[in-house]
């Protein structure tokens, strides 16, 4: 079967793992890069070994291409999103699917209309350590989930990243940027949200950039640093989560979920990876899990790789833009939440994306 051809929009920082994923995945090829900066497309694929950088406009008009990776920045994600769709492209993007719940349904109707697909990241939750989880979750292990506590707790990212500045606008800060890969996480393995509250607050109006090469420049913060919520999912389990770039430190778990009979250990769903900890009554000790998936090391496009062969066969592909919308609208909703002194039903579900089989081998998938 030939190789679907994909196209990546978007040459910075988090492209490199993307833009490899041709020599990782069996089914997909990089056909070109594009970005608003031709030199840094240049750069990047000469550094890949790409066959063609190009203009946005480029890449879009290019009739072998099936997919669009869209890894711009959040504020220009629903843009490039529904400029790949109009050429009539499928559209796999860096997460979130968009800034709000208005651009993200309009990536989603404009591609009913157009009959392609979306899909978004994370797709960390395909990884061994996540499936793994849900495996274990699935087969009863700790029994009924009766509740789950996560948390993301660091002090931003002005220290290290290049250009730090849209963390902290609209579409940006801790719930946005990796609340994605906790609420996607959680949603695989317990299925929907049914509704969510939540407080917010902007602990440090200002922040300063010590990483290169921007060091000493200030940013102004205009979206909520600190998010502590609390959801029901629809299956009546209740959880907890808290987003920080407000914290110098924590010891506390990412991930547990607390069962009638047990409680796991999740891993960073950040990564694809373990550990994995069980405890159960039977047992009453914690206990390691050797992982019953591949997919352990960075295997970012995993997602796009399902997605190419779901094109191919007809079935649904996991990181779909229903799972990714139900995301963005509980994130939307904790912000809302806090605003409104209330909880809020979410208007948005879906169905818990199918588990990977045991037994893929890194580099396939399955039909």
């Amino acid at each position: 079967m030939p190789r679907t051809k994909i196209g990546i929009i978007g040459c910075g920082k988090i492209s490199g793992i993307y833009l490899e994923a041709g020599k990782h995945f069996e089914n997909i090829e990089v056909a070109a890069c594009a970005d608003i900066d031709m030199n840094r497309a240049r750069s990047q694929a000469a550094a890949y070994g790409i066959p063609r950088a190009c203009t946005v406009e480029e890449i879009l008009a290019d009739p072998e291409i099936e997919i669009i990776v869209n890894l711009t920045i959040p504020k220009v994600h629903a843009e490039v999103a529904l400029a790949a769709i109009e050429a009539g492209k499928s559209v796999y993007g860096e997460k979130p699917l968009a800034v709000n719940r208005a651009e993200g349904r309009q990536i989603l109707a404009a591609a009913r209309t157009k009959g392609v697909r979306v899909g978004s990241a994370p797709d960390t939750f395909l990884g061994g350590g996540l499936q793994t989880c849900r495996k274990l979750i699935d087969d009863g292990a700790i029994g009924e989930p009766v509740s789950v506590s996560a948390a993301m707790l660091c002090h931003g990212h002005e220290n290290w990243h290049p250009d730090p500045e849209f963390y902290y606008q609209p579409g940006g800060g801790p719930l946005f940027d990796m609340g994605p890969y906790y609420l996607t996480a959680l949603v695989s393995m317990l299925g929907p949200i049914r509704r969510v509250t939540g407080s917010a607050r902007v602990t440090f109006p200002e922040r300063v950039i010590t990483s290169q090469p921007k060091n000493g420049q200030k940013i102004q913060v205009k979206t909520p640093t600190h998010i502590a919520g609390v959801m029901d999912f629809a299956s009546g389990a209740v959880g907890t989560l808290v987003t920080s770039f407000d914290v110098w430190a924590a010891n506390i778990p990412l991930i547990e979920i607390y069962g009638t009979e047990g409680t796991l250990s999740v891993p960073d769903p950040n990564s694809f990876g373990g550990p994995v900890k069980i405890w159960t009554l039977k047992d009453r000790q914690w206990h390691d899990v050797e992982l019953t998936h591949g997919y352990t090391e960075n295997s970012r496009g995993l997602g796009v790789s399902d997605m190419a062969q779901a094109l191919r066969s007809g079935r649904a592909h996991r990181a779909n833009g229903e799972l990714a919308y139900h995301v963005l609208d509980a994130m939307q909703a904790y912000l809302d939440a806090s605003l409104e002194n209330k909880h809020i039903e979410l208007e948005s579900s879906c169905e818990r994306p199918a588990a990977l089989p045991v037994g893929l081998a890194n580099g396939q998938i399955d039909h």
